[in-house]
């Protein structure tokens, strides 16, 4: 089967359980927001109530009203990574852009795999360009081992050498219930999220040197669960014992393996899974009562901000 094929019949499968799930959520009512949120960071961050949005799956950035800010402009590379070949699966958008693009600042080069989210790769890549390292877009579906290996494949030959994977594609979508989650959904949610990390790192390994490195994106619900992503929670806690895991094992390839976990990020993942009215408080709950922005500002790294960066 043709790559595109590939990816659009996973791609019709995420739409088609979101629009089972949409059927059952219409008929419930919303919780409106309304808690104050804090603001520590550099620049002043959107915060609840959000826009009142629902994506169609797979989700795609640019059709977000209110964009997730992946770009950290008070954000200045010091070279940490010149010469490094990266790879970054979901790099299209949300988390994953955010990684490509400061990977770039930092003097990387960066290979970005998506699933069918054209407009958010290019838009991507130029800002991965924009950054002064070069770019590869590979379109693929990670829930297939061959594409795995054959994205591998296309980043060492492009780049010469692989030195960071980082695991970061996903699936979620939501259930009030244990019922509503098919066998279809179940297998979706575990091939995207566990089984694709396994099939990537299996396939970056033997192309690691020294001082290679994997990251994956585990979240705070694969360690405290959540009533409504039964399956997706799971895959989560199973990307943390997976890290773990595959840590202890390469340790003595000098290769190192960690997981980030968090919380509630505005990227178009969310406004894929939940009902518009319902996204309208994502984030609400957390400690600063707004959900936070993928591109992260390490403070230290950072110069004084002026009065028209106060956004």
């Amino acid at each position: 089967m043709a790559p595109k094929d590939t990816t659009k019949r996973t791609a019709d499968k995420q739409r088609r359980i979101e629009h089972r799930q949409d059927e059952k959520d219409a008929l419930k009512s919303v919780k409106k927001s309304g808690k104050n949120a804090a603001q520590t960071g550099v620049r002043k961050q959107p915060e609840p109530p959000m826009p009142s949005q629902h994506l169609e799956k797979p989700g795609m950035e640019e059709d977000m009203s209110v964009k997730p800010r992946y770009d950290a402009p008070h954000y200045h590379g010091s070279g940490k990574l010149k010469g490094f070949a990266t790879i970054v699966t979901g790099g299209d958008s949300g988390i994953g852009r955010a990684v490509a693009v400061l990977f770039a600042r930092e003097g990387a080069d960066v290979a970005i795999v998506y699933l069918e989210e054209q407009a958010d790769a290019e838009e991507t890549r130029q800002a991965v360009e924009a950054e002064g390292a070069r770019c590869l877009l590979i379109q693929g579906d990670v829930t297939e081992p061959a594409f795995c290996e054959k994205a591998i494949r296309k980043t060492v030959t492009k780049f010469g050498r692989l030195d960071v994977l980082v695991n970061n594609a996903a699936f979620q979508e939501h259930a009030e219930s244990l019922a509503d989650i098919t066998d279809e959904r179940f297998d979706l949610t575990m091939r995207t999220n566990i089984y694709g990390y396994f099939y990537m790192a299996r396939a970056a390994v033997p192309h690691l040197s020294k001082g290679g490195s994997i990251i994956n994106t585990g979240s705070v619900t694969g360690l405290r669960g959540h009533g409504t992503l039964l399956d997706y929670s799971s895959t989560k806690g199973a990307i943390h014992a997976f890290t773990m895991s595959l840590a202890s094992n390469l340790i003595k390839q000098d290769i190192r393996v960690n997981a980030v976990a968090p919380g509630p990020i505005w990227t178009p993942l969310n406004p894929a899974d939940q009902p518009a009215g319902k996204i309208a408080s994502f984030g609400e709950k957390t400690a600063m009562g707004r959900p936070g922005q993928p591109g992260i500002v390490p403070m230290g790294n950072t110069r004084e901000r002026g009065p028209a960066e106060e956004a």
